[in-house]
């Protein structure tokens, strides 16, 4: 059995006024496509197709050097069905390696997606024996997200473009934030029939649950996504609040493991960095991604460590540390 992860890269940062690509826009230090990744491998993930277009070179530079991934051209923007279809050949190697094989479909603008909703969605699909599988979210502000439509016994019927949904449909709060699992042969038939009758003439990568559902297979829709694992930044703001939710969940990680942060708000401390049990951190600090500091450690107040700074154990750091220190040296 394998388990391949899609995920649809090729986005441009039109509404951030930006010409960097929004998968490598950063969220506490990392860019928005290395948590995802981070969530699938966590997740049992083998292989990830990244599908990349805009600023192909920079992503692939970004996290080329991992060998679990490989990168796939949308050399057109036809959408977000289309973006999979690029993906046909991947998926029929990684059926003739594995008698079965499964595969998430994930945007590459969620950063707050987490391995274990991934864990929770794939569980889902194979205790229900599902042939397609969907996780979804119910949301007080539903703008801008496919609705879920389900019949008069509860059952998965389709998903609805917002900008094909009628006033009604679009009073429905539960959303679909684009986490897809299936197996790879039924996506591979719902991709061979997918078309582009819609407003927007593009290939939905949502309609293939209603054309695998009108094949008789089986559909089920799990409400596993919290409010707060769907944000994917357009704007700046919203770059902010995915920054913001981050944030409070790296630091609760580490409260949790036993390290006192005295003023999280006054606090910022990037992706990847490691604190030992009793280390204290104190108000103004900035801990920069990738750094080690050990226990019993006082940090701050107003400390600035760089990324990839190491701070041994029952050291006190304040104060601004050089950039080219690698290695600080406690002080009295």
């Amino acid at each position: 059995m394998s388990l391949t992860a899609i995920i649809l890269a090729a986005g441009k940062s039109t509404r951030m006024k930006s010409k960097r690509a929004k998968p490598l826009h950063e969220v506490c230090g990392k860019p928005m496509l290395g948590w995802i990744l981070d969530a699938c491998f966590e997740a049992g993930v083998k292989r990830a197709l990244v599908v990349v277009g805009y600023q192909k070179e920079e992503v692939i530079a970004s996290f080329g050097g991992d060998s679990r991934i490989t990168f796939v051209e949308q050399k057109e923007q036809l959408g977000t069905g289309h973006a999979a279809r690029v993906c046909e050949p991947y998926l029929r190697e990684a059926m003739q390696h594995a008698k079965h094989g499964e595969v998430f479909i994930l945007a590459g603008d969620t950063p707050l997606l987490r391995g274990e909703i991934l864990r929770t969605l794939l569980n889902a699909h194979r205790d229900e024996h599902a042939d397609a599988s969907m996780a979804t979210a119910v949301l007080d502000d539903p703008t801008g997200y496919g609705r879920i439509i389900r019949n008069a016994a509860g059952e998965f019927v389709e998903i609805i473009e917002q900008l094909d949904a009628t006033p009604e449909q679009r009073e429905i709060r539960e959303v679909f934030p684009s986490y897809y699992c299936l197996n790879i042969d039924d996506l591979l038939l719902a991709l061979s029939r997918l078309t582009n009758n819609n407003k927007k003439g593009e290939y939905y990568l949502t309609d293939i649950y209603a054309i695998l559902r009108a094949a008789g297979k089986k559909i089920i829709a799990v409400q596993a996504v919290s409010p707060e694992d769907v944000i994917a930044p357009n704007t700046r703001r919203q770059l902010a609040d995915a920054d913001a939710a981050m944030q409070e969940r790296l630091q609760r990680k580490l409260r949790d493991a036993g390290v006192g942060i005295v003023s999280p708000i006054n606090t910022y401390i990037e992706a990847d960095v490691s604190v030992g049990p009793d280390t204290i951190i104190q108000p103004f600090t900035f801990i920069g991604r990738g750094s080690s500091i050990g226990a019993d450690c006082v940090v701050g107040p107003f400390a600035s460590l760089p990324r990839n700074s190491i701070v041994p154990e029952n050291t006190t750091v304040a104060g601004n540390v050089s950039p080219q220190t690698a290695l600080l040296e406690a002080q009295s």
